[in-house]
């Protein structure tokens, strides 16, 4: 075994815990607390992430800041290691040195879609494009994000591989009913509250199902720019006087535990997902899932989301509507189902990037 070898992993994004790219990070480090033993594992593990985690995934890793502004902006401040893994493909951070074997995951290609002119999406292209043209291995965490990436990006030969991201196990003893009055029966969803989302669809299907709840969990977008689509769902919720759909905000691990471990159903309206993890999340507790059938979503959600087969708000209701029952009434599928999402917990998905990370370091 070749001693001194060094491989970086970048966590910068685990600063927006409440958003998806922030919990694939918390996951990582979460697993190198778990897995990493120092010299023995055979090589030397750095981390890239906000100070503030220096030392909550072990003390046999070296830690580096991510809020250093110097570092932000020359890469050239950063050690020299063997194997640098960009686990999301928007991070600023990329490593100096041309001999440094670079691993890029890829979550979307979304610019495409969500590009407000031509000069940004091409500005996106552009960036994205260099990184594939750095990478050594390029990882998708779909299929069709594999599929969207060899359609629009040239790879000059090199292969993507499919890893789909872990999705963890909660721990349903934590759960925490939040500081609220709850009505039930309710549905769910959770997200970054922005257009993607498709939030909006929902409230003319709620007001035509007035003895259900609606709650909606997720941040709004910080910059005031960004804020307009959540201005506008608040906003119709007045005007319509919508009354049975409730924006919760930001919600803790043990509250989202209960959310879904009560709610009735869990909706995903979603128009760009590269995964979609809350879609295995609402399956872990053998609950309905009712999605869109973009992007993604139909690969994750397989046979064991209903699908809507399109926005009409009196066709969502009635597939809602005919599916509730029999989904309840049939204990085996859901078992089947639980099955299903616990398939994409435990370690794999780190299993295979081990090996990944092994096969460049020769060790």
């Amino acid at each position: 075994m070749k001693k001194g070898k060094k491989l970086l992993v970048d966590l910068s994004e685990i600063k927006e815990l409440c958003g998806g790219l922030g919990q694939v990070s918390l996951a990582y480090g979460n697993y190198f607390k778990a897995h990493y033993a120092g010299k023995s594992s055979g090589y030397q593990l750095y981390l890239l992430l906000p100070k503030k985690y220096f030392g909550a995934f072990g003390k046999q890793i070296k830690y580096i800041s991510s809020d250093n502004w110097f570092r932000r902006h020359s890469r050239y401040l950063f050690p020299k290691v063997d194997v640098w893994h960009a686990i999301y493909q928007i991070s600023r951070f990329k490593p100096y040195s041309s001999k440094t074997k670079f691993i890029l995951t890829i979550h979307d290609l979304n610019y495409l879609y969500e590009a407000d002119s031509e000069k940004s999406k091409y500005k996106s292209q552009y960036r994205t494009q260099r990184k594939v043209n750095r990478a050594d291995e390029i990882v998708c965490i779909s299929h069709f994000v594999k599929k969207e990436v060899e359609e629009n990006l040239v790879l000059n030969g090199k292969e993507c591989k499919v890893i789909y991201n872990q999705v963890k196990t909660f721990d349903k003893s934590l759960a925490e009913k939040p500081n609220r009055e709850i009505k039930t029966p309710f549905f769910f969803a959770i997200g970054v509250i922005w257009q993607k989302k498709n939030f909006h669809v929902l409230l003319d299907l709620m007001k035509r199902m007035p003895d259900k709840h609606l709650y909606i969990a997720g941040k709004e977008r910080a910059r005031e720019k960004d804020n307009g689509y959540a201005i506008m769902i608040r906003e119709r919720l007045r005007a319509e006087n919508i009354d049975n759909v409730t924006l919760m905000g930001g919600i803790s691990d043990a509250e989202k535990i209960w959310m879904y471990e009560n709610c009735e159903a869990f909706l995903v309206p979603s128009l760009l997902e590269g995964f979609g993890l809350p879609v295995i999340e609402a399956m872990q507790f053998g609950k309905p899932v009712f999605s869109s059938s973009a992007t993604s979503l139909p690969e994750i959600g397989d046979k064991y989301a209903f699908f809507w087969p399109d926005f009409e708000p009196d066709n969502m209701k009635k597939l809602i509507e005919e599916t509730l029952p029999r989904f309840y009434a049939d204990e085996k599928f859901m078992e089947e189902q639980k099955r299903y999402a616990a398939s994409f917990s435990g370690d794999r998905h780190f299993e295979e990037y081990e090996k990944l990370y092994r096969n460049l370091m020769d060790i």
